[in-house]
């Protein structure tokens, strides 16, 4: 039996519904609940419920309870998986298509905030991986609506990526509402509750990400550094590519 007499991929049968594909658009994004979906996508939240529900079992799709309200799930995307599955794919097709995506460069003029309740882990840790990631073609900043001093776990967590953050303070967000930014990432569900209204229209994103001091041991902590190194290596190609459109509209 020859390489393409084989079943089709999984990742085409899942992406080809042109629903499933609104959907993993949408949440390529940013974390998103059920009813911010089906507005997004212009349908019935049972048909939007049953297409997350496939793309869930396939692993592709994760649901989080809201740490804001418990009655509400967010949904995120798995773009590492993503990427996998998509090389594998491409690789079954033909051995050339088996590629991972080139680096992208980041355009300067940038500027992103990071924003989490505590400013104590999450979003000290976004700022530090996407400054170190970026280099001076991002001007990236953190901030928390409780802050509260950095966690000793957060700072062993970054020592463990290469990054110190001995020398971090918390910050509240309202050092911050009269600055301009690009994107306003929420990486806490309850700061994406009560986050104020920025100058200039920024792009809001949502990472819906556990507070690791609610679990209080150290692998959580690892766990949140790892998961947030994978977003921002993918945030940097949005931010090329947002910054790629506006240059040639």
């Amino acid at each position: 039996m020859g390489r393409h007499d084989s079943v089709p991929p999984a990742i085409f049968g899942l992406a080809g519904h042109p629903v499933r594909w609104r959907l993993l658009g949408e949440l390529a994004r940013s974390d998103r609940q059920v009813h911010e979906l089906t507005a997004l996508v212009n349908q019935p939240q049972n048909l939007v419920s049953y297409h997350l529900g496939r793309l869930r079992k396939a692993q592709l799709v994760a649901a989080r309870r809201s740490a804001a309200d418990g009655r509400d799930t967010y949904y995120s995307l798995d773009l590492s998986l993503c990427t996998t599955l998509l090389a594998a794919a491409g690789g079954q097709l033909h051995p050339a298509l088996s590629l991972t995506a080139p680096a992208m460069p980041v355009p300067r003029q940038a500027a992103v905030l990071f924003l989490c309740t505590g400013n104590s882990s999450r979003s000290q840790m976004a700022e530090a991986l996407l400054r170190r990631s970026a280099g001076d073609a991002v001007t990236v900043f953190s901030a928390g609506s409780r802050p509260k001093p950095v966690h000793h776990h957060a700072v062993a967590a970054m020592a463990e990526h290469g990054i110190d953050l001995t020398a971090a303070e918390s910050k509240h967000l309202d050092r911050f509402v009269n600055h301009r930014f690009d994107y306003i990432i929420t990486v806490c569900d309850r700061v994406r509750e009560v986050c104020p209204e920025f100058p200039g229209h920024p792009r809001p994103i949502h990472w819906s990400i556990p507070d690791p001091a609610q679990d209080g041991r150290y692998p959580a902590f690892q766990r949140t550094a790892s998961e947030l190194a994978s977003r921002i290596g993918f945030l940097l190609h949005d931010i090329a590519l947002d910054h790629t459109t506006r240059e040639e509209s």
